[in-house]
């Protein structure tokens, strides 16, 4: 593999005691249009790029009426057309919904349009339900794609650096745009490619991405008590690579800081009765925060949201900044990357502003350039 170690590591901004980054679900709320989710994708982007942010990361879901991500080359194409710096990335493509060639090229079109700073994040889970996995994949066949993740993931990283071994089956096919063009007459060799990542919630991809010697991002948002066993695993599985020396553990947090702590909890009451309603099979649109306040939880309710809003930082700038530290004290993590599912954009947009502010993080010359209109 030949990416380097430098387009995985950050230094931290400002007081952070890690670099922070930005996964996001393009979320759409009741009243709103995906148009206008995307649009609020890009003036975040752009926001988070202008504090100092080290990734965007959209991730892949299908059939979730309230996440407008289903394609995330798509969607990060459009990113690389309105940031400049912050790296953008997948978290993740989920591999077993497609064929290694089909990422392969996305992504090797993605580091054309903006090359050096594509992260390929790559999950083994098919991001959505099982009827629609079957339809994604054209086979009723699930586990057998998952348990396969390996095979795939070998294939993928050969297309990447178009080094498929005589006698392979796909010896001769070739993934374009990629190193190929290079060698061809009068090519010009590429100076990088998506370095890749592995994405996880438990420990199969814990042990893979330490055994391969690659980054590990954990999904703490939805699976905190697996965090530090996941993240032992990563450690002690570790091999050093031609991609890292170390390991490099990242993990996604639920965050949203807000003026006072009231509010931050109206606020993030929107993205736990979604859930709700996702883990009972009625998954929609966002609620807003006038009706998540209307809603009355059942017993089993209240505990499923009290569970989860255990794992949720939330309230003031400082209160989040405290959360996160003790986060990062906990685990060990080399990097974070924060997630903010509510209804409206105004209230991420905020959030991501008040937790830059909360560590001194600086913002760059022109960041009071317009970042877009927000829907």
């Amino acid at each position: 593999m030949g990416t380097a170690s430098h387009t995985v590591r950050a230094e931290p901004r400002g007081n952070a005691p890690v670099p922070l980054s930005v996964l996001d679900l393009a979320v759409v709320g009741t009243g709103h249009t995906a148009g206008d989710a995307l649009r609020t994708t890009v003036a975040l982007a752009r926001a988070t790029e202008q504090r100092g942010y080290q990734r965007y990361w959209v991730a892949e879901h299908h059939s979730m009426p309230g996440i407008a991500s289903s394609s995330p080359a798509v969607v990060l194409a459009h990113l690389a057309a309105h940031t400049e710096r912050i790296r953008l990335g997948s978290g993740g493509v989920m591999l077993p919904n497609h064929a290694p060639l089909v990422v392969a090229e996305q992504f090797g079109t993605l580091e054309a349009l903006a090359p050096g700073r594509v992260d390929l994040g790559l999950g083994r889970a098919p991001g959505t339900d099982g009827a629609t996995a079957a339809a994604l994949r054209r086979t009723d066949r699930l586990d057998e794609g998952a348990d396969d993740f390996p095979r795939q993931l070998a294939e993928l990283t050969r297309l990447l650096d178009d080094d498929l071994p005589a006698g392979h089956p796909l010896a001769g096919v070739h993934a374009v745009p990629g190193p190929v063009q290079g060698r061809a007459a009068g090519g010009v060799q590429s100076a990088a490619r998506p370095p890749l990542w592995l994405l996880g919630s438990s420990g199969f991809s814990a042990r893979l991405a330490g055994t391969l010697g690659l980054p590990f991002s954990f999904a703490h948002h939805f699976s905190a008590a697996n965090t530090l066993p996941a993240l032992d695993l990563y450690r002690s599985s570790f091999r050093p690579s031609a991609v890292l020396d170390k390991p490099y553990a990242m993990i996604g947090v639920s965050a949203l800081a807000a003026d006072d702590k009231a509010e931050a909890r109206r606020q993030v009451m929107t993205g736990v009765l979604s859930m709700i309603r996702l883990r009972t099979g009625r998954p929609g649109l966002v609620p807003s925060p006038e009706e998540a306040a209307a809603h009355e939880f059942s017993p089993m309710e209240r505990e499923f949201a009290d569970g989860w809003l255990a794992n949720v930082v939330h309230g003031t700038p400082d209160e989040v900044r405290a959360g996160l530290d003790a986060l990062v004290g906990r685990t060990g993590a080399d990097e974070l990357m924060v997630t903010t599912t509510v209804h409206g954009p105004t209230a991420r947009l905020r959030s991501y502003q008040l937790i830059a502010d909360a560590y001194d993080m600086p913002a760059a010359p022109d960041a009071a350039a317009p970042v877009g209109r927000a829907a």
